[in-house]
C-alpha cells in the first residue's frame, strides 16, 4: 500500500518549510554576526520563498479554491523571492 500522493505532497512541504525555514534562520543569524545588509537581504528572500510555499500550502488545503490559485501564489513568492536573493548577491555592504 502506497501513500497518496496529497500525503506526499504534504511531506515535500513539510521538508520545504523546514529546509527553507533554517536557511532563513541561519542566513539572518550570521548578517546580524557580520552586521552585512547583503546577507540579511539574503536571508529575507529565502524567507519570501518560504512563506509563499507556506501560504500557498494553505490556500491550496483550507480554502478549496483552484489548485492553480495556489500555484499562482507560491510562483509569485519564489519570484519575489529568488529576484531579492538576486540582488543580496550584488547588494555592498
Amino acid at each position: 500500500m502506497g501513500i497518496g500522493l496529497a500525503t506526499l505532497v504534504t511531506v515535500l512541504k513539510t521538508v520545504t518549510l523546514l529546509l527553507g525555514g533554517a536557511i532563513t534562520y541561519f542566513a539572518y543569524e550570521a548578517s546580524i554576526r557580520t552586521h552585512s545588509r547583503s546577507i540579511r537581504l539574503l536571508a529575507l528572500g529565502f524567507g519570501v520563498v518560504t512563506v509563499g510555499a507556506l501560504i500557498a500550502g494553505f490556500v491550496d488545503t483550507l480554502l478549496h479554491v483552484d489548485p492553480m490559485l495556489a500555484l499562482v501564489v507560491e510562483s509569485g513568492f519564489t519570484g519575489v523571492g529568488f529576484a531579492v536573493i538576486l540582488y543580496s548577491l550584488y547588494a555592498e555592504d
